[in-house]
């Protein structure tokens, strides 16, 4: 008796789905290229950018969308972005090769923003090349300044990071308190003092241009509650002889990988009950996803990102900016403009949502032996290559069968191969000698039974997914990065390295 299908089948946009369409195109790229092979689409990333800037202009909103560059090391996805409008987006860096990179790809400093943590070196290269500094503690101020008076650099724009937002309880209701999950960046709101008083210190090295915060969550109320707390800290800055001008509230738009609500249901659901034993595992070994059975009853909390998300990417952003901030009742949106601040955003994942798939040929497909009709199938990549399981994304791949091998009447193969009988179970795993090497340690089901040769397309994988744990353990060879551009009906191609948006006729504008 085979598994009854539990499908978790990608949300796919165009042009996304009509580069999934060419299969012989993508069967030649990773002929010519190898197994596993990354495809970007750098026009797509600018739509992107567009769409959050429609989301500024529909609530008329000034400031700037800043790429969060952690999410994707590609250097088309980057040059794209430099060529849109300058006032409208820039890049969010967190390392000093982010920085570099940025610079070399066309960003100029001042669309610059430096986050995350800093060594010397990258507050000496944002400092001289006048990006803004988003300090994360005292201690950061600090050492900037000490950098900008030792250099006799000019003063450097700064916002700070906040953290440990805290809610006040409501007349008439529990009386309770909420703080926001507990971060180890920022600076908590509660010691902002010291941050003030740091400012002021160094006046001559440092400016202060916005606060900023950026939360592990996505509820919508607790970012609410942060952003409307830190437009009331914008009016004791001021207060402080501040000049402060803009609000960033950074990422977490999220992105919808699963195309079908039900789907995401029906598998969260058996994965319980999977856990609970009244089904078959779901799982290779029965990992429960941080679920656990004790005494009948499931418990802990699945590590998993919500992979069916009906409100994402600019549309997160504007449900954010319109629903009613929890102390002063009226919107974010309404709050900023009411005291003319910026709005800065630092989409990663969002802003590079359907921009690329990567690319796994089907090595090796053999029966499980477990009596349960299911297959290992072996892929050339590792889980490195696609860290899904890194970052909790659960989506089907893509079947992309070689030319010509589809059957004429879905009946069994030729004997050497698996039959094609309809929809399968597989694990999938990757091409290192270690046990823990699995693409996925869920059970997926394809359509059919895959062949060697055969492709697998991880849809969707721009963000933080393709490159962010790639390594060359084992020597075995990472993925090579294309840009693919389609002019005059044709698809073209390129090594990602090579591509710069003024050789297209749109890249001039976003």
């Amino acid at each position: 008796m085979k598994d009854a299908p539990l499908y978790l089948r990608p949300r796919v946009d165009p042009p996304l789905a009509s580069l999934l369409g060419d299969a012989p195109f993508l069967h030649s790229l990773v002929d010519a290229l190898g197994s596993p092979l990354n495809v970007l689409l750098p026009e797509v990333v600018a739509e992107n950018a567009e769409r959050f800037r429609s989301v500024y202009r529909r609530h008329h909103l000034a400031g700037r969308v800043y790429f969060a560059h952690k999410a994707n090391r590609s250097s088309a996805l980057v040059r794209r972005l430099a060529a849109c409008d300058p006032a409208a987006v820039g890049i969010d860096v967190a390392s000093l090769e982010e920085l570099r990179h940025a610079l070399s790809c066309g960003f100029t400093g001042d669309r610059v923003m430096a986050t995350g943590p800093k060594d010397a070196e990258f507050l000496w290269l944002a400092a001289r090349t006048g990006a803004t500094v988003n300090a994360d503690s005292v201690a950061e101020l600090d050492q900037l300044a000490a950098i900008v008076r030792q250099y006799a650099l000019p003063r450097t724009d700064v916002l700070v990071r906040l953290s440990g937002f805290e809610s006040d309880p409501e007349p008439g209701g529990t009386g309770t308190r909420v703080l926001s999950r507990r971060s180890r960046f920022g600076t908590p709101v509660a010691e902002a003092d010291r941050l003030w008083t740091a400012l002021e210190r160094h006046a001559d090295s440092v400016q202060l241009v916005g606060l900023a915060y950026h939360l592990d969550t996505t509820g919508l109320e607790e970012k609410s509650r942060a952003l409307e707390r830190c437009v009331l800290l914008m009016d004791e800055c001021r207060a402080r002889g501040f000049a402060p001008r803009a609000v960033d509230i950074g990422g977490g738009f999220g992105v919808g990988y699963v195309q079908d609500a039900g789907e995401w249901e029906r598998w969260t659901t058996a994965l319980s009950e999977a856990v609970l034993g009244t089904r078959p595992p779901l799982t290779w070994r029965g990992h429960g996803y941080g679920l656990r059975n004790e005494a009948g009853t499931v418990r802990g909390a699945a590590a998993l990102y919500p992979a069916h998300r009906p409100t994402a990417g600019p549309g997160y952003l504007d449900a954010l900016l319109s629903g009613p901030a929890p102390v002063l009742g009226r919107s974010p949106a309404t709050l900023l403009l009411e005291h003319l601040h910026d709005l800065y955003v630092e989409p990663g994942r969002a802003l590079v949502d359907q921009c690329g798939l990567s690319l796994a040929r089907v090595l090796e497909v053999r029966p499980l032996g477990d009596g349960a009709d299911r297959y290992l199938v072996r892929l050339g990549m590792n889980a490195g290559d696609v860290s899904l399981e890194e970052h909790g994304v659960l989506v089907d791949p893509v079947l992309l069968p070689r030319e010509g091998r589809e059957p004429a009447d879905g009946g069994p193969g030729d004997g050497r191969e698996p039959a094609d009988d309809g929809p399968v179970g597989v694990h999938l795993v990757g091409n290192l000698c270690l046990e823990a090497d699995l693409i996925t340690r869920r059970l997926v089901f394809l359509p059919r039974t895959p062949r060697p040769g055969d492709l697998l397309a991880f849809v969707n994988t721009a963000g933080y997914v393709m490159d962010f744990h790639a390594h060359h353990a084992q020597r075995q060879p990472s993925a090579r990065t294309v840009a693919v551009t389609e002019e005059d009906g044709a698809r073209r191609w390129c090594p990602d390295e090579n591509y710069w948006p003024l050789t297209h006729p749109q890249g001039a504008s976003a």
